[in-house]
């Protein structure tokens, strides 16, 4: 099946989820759409996308498209998702997938009763280095794993909606949702969390620090901050040594420190991470498959489950 593509929003992610599929050779991007034409003119231009649509709901009209991709922000995820599996195309769905766990189990359930592919675009689960660290914890490389320590920083300016709280904006949904799932992937869902976030005036976090325990008994602490320099890397830490992730959200690398050993350093290199995505969503939809069978409606629904219980305590 070929995929044609409709690209819902212009945001800053879209263009590197664009150039990923055309490097992966795993579809065609068709068109794409945003809140005015002249904005969507302008972006599908710069893009070399030939089409153009001044709403989103022409672009989930146009029969050529039979795929959608949805980059919009936090809030405006669940409705677009909703409305393009209603107009009967799979979906990918730009991370978080919604903003609750109800509005996420529904995504999922109406993807399946319309037999459509659905996914939320977590790169960072599909990337090879991620992939290495699961096989050196499974394995034993590592031990028995106790700890893990994930640290994350990044200057929000260039997406103004950031701090906007009815675009779902603070660092937690936007960039924490890769600790979390990280975790959730790795070591299962969250048995206990803590933490405490500097917020606005309006209410919405700027940084935080998490804490707590995933039910296979590993220990692991969080932090995020929009205007601290932080370290950002993830750190795996097990009775044999210890495995790091750097900038673990698109690592190109790990470094594994074991006792008695000199550091190893495995590399993954690659221009642009999301080509792994891209090859994946091609070779699930081949299949036929509703879901990933790596990012799965599981992982998505855990993922957001913590997010919602630490804001409830915040």
């Amino acid at each position: 099946m070929e995929l044609r593509y409709g690209i819902l929003s212009t945001s800053s992610i879209a263009p590197r989820f664009i150039g990923a599929v055309r490097e992966a050779n795993a579809g065609d991007i068709c068109a794409l759409s945003s809140r005015t034409l002249e904005k969507a003119e302008q972006k599908a231009k710069e893009w070399n996308i030939p089409v153009a649509y001044g709403s989103h709901a022409e672009l989930l009209a146009d029969e050529n498209i039979n795929i959608v991709y949805i980059s919009n922000v936090n809030t405006q995820h669940y409705p677009w998702a909703k409305a393009a599996l209603e107009a009967g195309k799979h979906v990918i769905c730009e991370k978080p997938c919604t903003t609750s766990s109800a509005q996420t189990k529904e995504l999922y359930a109406l993807a399946r009763e319309k037999k459509l592919f659905f996914m939320e675009a977590e790169k960072m689960l599909l990337l090879p280095a991620v992939h290495k660290l699961r096989e050196l914890i499974e394995n034993g490389t590592l031990g028995r794993v106790w700890m893990a320590e994930l640290n994350h920083s990044f200057p929000a300016a260039y997406n103004a909606w950031m701090f906007d709280e009815a675009a779902g904006g603070g660092p937690l949904l936007s960039s924490g949702i890769y600790a979390i799932q990280l975790l959730v992937w790795l070591f299962g869902a969250m048995k206990s969390t803590s933490g405490i976030a500097s917020k606005m005036p309006n209410g919405v976090e700027w940084q935080y620090v998490l804490s707590g325990e995933t039910e296979s008994g590993v220990l692991f602490s969080a932090k995020n901050s929009t205007s601290a320099v932080l370290q950002n890397t993830a750190r795996i830490c097990g009775s044999n040594g210890w495995a790091e992730l750097p900038e673990y959200w698109k690592a190109r690398k790990l470094i594994l420190h074991l006792q008695g050993k000199e550091p190893e350093i495995l590399e993954f290199p690659c221009k642009n991470e999301l080509v792994y995505e891209a090859k994946h969503i091609e070779e699930c939809i081949a299949k036929g498959l509703l879901n990933s069978p790596v990012v799965t409606e599981d992982i998505s629904v855990k993922g957001i489950e913590a997010i919602e219980s630490i804001k409830a305590k915040w």
